[in-house]
């Protein structure tokens, strides 16, 4: 990162990064694959969470399958996720504090997040950051979820800034993958239950527990330096 410019944004992932909420989605597509008569595991389904229901479900279902029921899958798992496990969501500790430091370093703040349009105006609030984002990104605002590309492509469009004038913050590889993609470099948080060595692997140039160790921590980041 030494090469690098200070950062002039911020761009935060959110479930599995601010959000303790990877396990949860993880049970809601195992339990509409089960649902829909795909024998899948919590783990097999829990290593694709990071990605939309676009890049997750033809890991598991046929062409011809999706087709078929691809999209009432999807549909029952959303409300079932909304009135089942949205309101066990709750933040990682020291997210509002570590969005604070960003915003007072200078740098503004954005989301680029796989969640629904209107799961993600709630998760803002979960986190109680609402008030810090100055753009926020769903996954309705592109072609494709991540690992492609076009989240973080209409962030910085959104932003006006090349990619390397950002730094992105993710818990998957598939994060690091598509800020790379971007021309974004990543710093990787282990709390949504990827290993150090995946994270790097996929790009990170820095790992780090959490939010509240990003935050302890801040001034010997990517984005401070």
């Amino acid at each position: 990162m030494e090469d690098l410019e200070l950062p002039k944004a911020a761009i935060f992932d959110l479930d599995g990064t601010l959000l303790d909420s990877v396990d949860l989605h993880a049970l809601a597509w195992q339990e509409a694959m089960v649902k829909f008569g795909h024998d899948v595991t919590f783990e097999q389904v829990r290593s694709q969470i990071g990605k939309g229901g676009d890049k997750l479900i033809p890991v598991f279902l046929s062409e011809q399958q999706q087709n078929e029921h691809g999209r009432d899958l999807e549909e029952w798992r959303g409300n079932w996720f909304k009135s089942t496990y949205l309101p066990l969501v709750c933040p990682f500790s020291a997210v509002p504090k570590l969005l604070q430091r960003v915003r007072e370093t200078g740098l503004r703040i954005a989301v680029a997040s796989s969640a629904k349009k209107d799961e993600l105006k709630k998760y803002l609030d979960i986190a109680a950051i609402s008030g810090l984002v100055d753009v926020a990104t769903s996954s309705e605002d592109v072609d494709e979820s991540k690992p492609a590309p076009d989240i973080f492509e209409v962030v910085l469009k959104k932003l006006d800034l090349e990619g390397a004038e950002a730094v992105a913050i993710g818990d998957t590889p598939y994060d690091a993958i598509a800020a790379r993609k971007a021309g974004i470099p990543t710093i990787g948080v282990l709390c949504g239950g990827f290993t150090e060595h995946s994270l790097r692997e996929a790009g990170c140039v820095e790992v780090y527990p959490g939010p509240s160790t990003l935050y302890a921590r801040f001034d010997d980041t990517a984005l401070a330096k």
